[in-house]
């Protein structure tokens, strides 16, 4: 495992012996999982610190009725500690972890940052800080649900992944999105459907390709609740 790896992604990594450096380089494993892979869950064994390399993680609650809901998305050159939670004592969060698209990640395990982290302030640090940047997001994520109407949280989601990805046509499907905004599918359907019929978009099997960026991002960047 490179060194630089772990030196640009914790910043207590000049905080910590040659020792502890060398637990993290030589215990750490490197992963690949499939899109909808589930990797953490609140009754599965605790994994440990991830950081993502290539494709994409969500993050999502269920709901009783089944409903997930997406908190956020943890994107290549990121990481992630929630699911280390069990190192985290003060927090209580029943999340999900799943590739919403094929991931190479590198995990830290729960059994090696423990030791270090009950002995280095900065790194129990860095596990509170990284924790309390998530819940930010989650704030926005149900900001958007209560006051933003879905078809800006649909054009806000194209747009973005839109840039993301680096071309107008999407590989997603509608399930995909609703999902993503805290949606019905068949809500996402309907606007959709009026997006394409304004020409904003172009609906086919399993992809969705934007034809009319201006109207897109005047719906994204439009403050008015529909």
């Amino acid at each position: 495992m490179e060194e630089t790896l772990f030196a640009d992604t914790f910043s207590f990594w000049e905080k910590i012996s040659k020792d502890d450096k060398r637990s993290i380089l030589d215990g750490s494993v490197d992963a690949e999982y499939k899109k909808g892979q589930l990797i953490h869950r609140s009754d599965m064994k605790c994994q440990g610190a991830i950081i993502v390399l290539s494709g994409v993680l969500r993050v999502y609650i269920v709901s009783e009725e089944g409903r997930e809901v997406t908190l956020f998305r943890i994107y290549a050159n990121d990481s992630c500690v929630l699911s280390a939670s069990c190192l985290l004592d003060t927090i209580a969060f029943d999340i999900l972890i799943e590739p919403s698209e094929d991931v190479h990640v590198v995990m830290v395990p729960t059994a090696v940052l423990f030791p270090i982290m009950s002995k280095n302030p900065y790194v129990e640090l860095y596990m509170y800080k990284k924790a309390t940047e998530r819940f930010s997001d989650v704030m926005w994520t149900i900001q958007q649900i209560l006051f933003m109407g879905t078809d800006k949280r649909i054009a806000v989601f194209l747009w973005d992944e839109m840039h993301r990805q680096g071309q107008a046509q999407l590989k997603i499907t509608h399930d995909e999105i609703a999902k993503n905004i805290g949606s019905a599918r068949e809500v996402v359907t309907k606007v959709l459907k009026y997006f394409a019929e304004e020409r904003i978009i172009i609906l086919k099997r399993g992809k969705i390709e934007i034809a009319n960026k201006k109207a897109l991002q005047r719906l994204a960047m439009n403050n008015n609740k529909s």
